[in-house]
């Protein structure tokens, strides 16, 4: 972690805090504190490519062969290039509004609520704050449907192996759900995003691991048909009836808009870079760039080489949806790292969430022991505390997101409803509307329409992704019983 890294490793801790004592209390920048009194930071581009990478290459990744197919090999990678664009420069406009004012020098703004809060005003922070926190709840419900849905599968190939093929192994996905769950709650403990680069790293590793995976799946599978499956337009009319042809090619908008989300995590993660120089958006322009680019060629890999294995019959989760059979144990070890990287994607995208409440409380009951206090753990290394509140709190989401995950657990719509309502406002509209605020760009010019053109037409694909996803998900709920065993 450069330089710094012996005061990284004890971030928060009593070590650090003692070395650095005597400099508390400083606002200018020292060898302990950066310019905003702050315990320094340490991250680089490289960590905040790790966070990016663990935010977006998630359960994304394995619908994409579905979404194509839905599309077909014209309108599928292009959309999906389109999307990664849009992503790479809404991004690069929000990156410029962690600090207000000179892009070294200007009040830092923590959070992605306090950018918009800085730059905008009135009902906007109100809206924000909840389609921020909203959209947070519902990657996590996605993240455990689908780190359960991989546990399953494991369980699964090892039982087609043992018993056939032909054999249904019916398994409920629930106990797969509270197994994540209760893991949640415990790395649901590490206080902060400076904490959890480690978390970050492994699971971007682990991510990598299954894409490659399933792409050498599908590369072997396309030597086997001898041949490239798929049309240019996608499912045929036909196979499906012309109003499904029409709300699945709306939620495959919805799919891979969710693979790109992660804009509202970004001020949170540019956070913890460095202190200038370079200037944090500097470093976090290069970290999108790096991240944003790696996901599209994984993305494009993964995506056309599932449609291409599959066609029409692209499972909606290349490596759950048993496309695949043998080998089984690799299909195991893929499976096995979609789980690993999913404790750590939960994590990166919930500590928003978490530090809001948590800020919220303290502020609201500075005098509490049981919100302030902290309590010494000498059973664990490093001197770590334990906080009851971020304990009680902490706990009590993951429970809350896991019982409803055991109610909803379609993988496909929940994924295309949760990218369709987080793209627009989070991904797009609060970064034009503050870089527009930030770099006073004058109404009607150029440049400003064109933000504002950019910004409409991604709110018309939003509106018609989330109208697909919720015909999905209406059509699910007609035949689904809760807590029942999976096909």
């Amino acid at each position: 972690m450069g330089a710094n890294g012996t005061v990284a490793k004890h971030y928060g801790q009593g070590a650090a805090m003692e070395v650095c004592s005597a400099e508390q209390g400083h606002t200018a920048a020292s060898k302990c504190f950066d310019d905003d009194g702050r315990l320094k930071r340490t991250g680089t581009m490289w960590t905040a490519s790790a966070h990016i990478i663990t935010a977006v290459i998630g359960s994304g990744v394995l619908s994409l062969a579905w979404a194509i197919a839905q599309l077909g090999w014209v309108a599928g990678p292009a959309v999906m290039l389109l999307f990664s664009l849009v992503t790479y420069y809404t991004s690069a406009l929000l990156s410029d509004c962690y600090r207000s004012g000179d892009e070294t020098t200007g009040k830092r703004n923590y959070t992605y609520m306090d950018a918009v809060n800085a730059n905008l005003s009135g009902v906007k922070v109100q809206i924000c704050g909840f389609l921020q926190y909203a959209n947070i709840v519902g990657v996590a419900i996605g993240y455990t449907i689908a780190a359960s849905i991989s546990m399953l599968a494991i369980k699964r190939a090892n039982c087609f192996h043992v018993e056939g093929h032909v054999n249904p192994c019916h398994i409920s996905s629930t106990p797969y759900m509270i197994i994540f769950g209760v893991a949640e709650i415990f790395f649901s403990q590490i206080p902060d995003f400076d904490q959890i680069s480690w978390l970050s790293i492994l699971a971007a590793i682990m991510s990598f691991t299954y894409s490659t995976i399933g792409l050498g799946l599908g590369i072997v599978q396309v030597v086997a048909n001898k041949g490239i499956k798929g049309s240019l337009t996608g499912i045929s009319i036909g196979v499906v009836t012309p109003m499904d042809k029409v709300w699945r090619s709306l939620q495959a908008f919805g799919d891979i808009a969710f693979a790109y989300s992660y804009s509202l995590i970004l001020i949170e993660i540019q956070d913890t870079i460095r202190a200038p120089p370079p200037s944090e958006s500097k470093v976090m322009r290069r970290a999108t760039v790096v991240s944003v680019a790696t996901t599209t060629l994984f993305y494009m890999l993964c995506g056309c080489m599932g449609y291409a294995a599959f066609g029409d019959n692209a499972p909606g989760n290349l490596l759950t949806g048993f496309g695949f059979y043998e080998p089984f144990w690799l299909l195991d070890i893929a499976n096995a790292a979609i789980v690993v990287h999913l404790v750590g994607a939960y994590q990166v995208y919930c500590q928003p969430l978490f530090a809001f409440v948590e800020k919220w409380a303290q502020q609201r009951w500075p005098d509490s022991s049981f919100i302030t206090g902290e309590i010494q753990l000498p059973i664990i290394s490093s001197g770590f505390k334990l906080n009851l509140f971020r304990l009680t709190w902490r706990s009590t989401f993951v429970v809350a997101t896991t019982v409803v995950s055991m109610l909803l657990p379609f993988f496909n719509d929940v994924v295309g409803f949760l990218g369709a309502i987080g793209f627009w406002p989070l991904t797009v509209y609060f970064p034009v509307e503050m870089y527009i605020v930030q770099k006073k760009i004058p109404k009607w010019s150029s440049l400003w329409v064109c933000l504002e053109l950019l910004s409409l037409g991604c709110l018309i694909i939003t509106i018609a992704s989330a109208a697909g996803s919720i015909a999905g998900i209406m059509s699910d709920l007609k035949v689904y019983k809760p807590f029942s065993t999976t096909d």
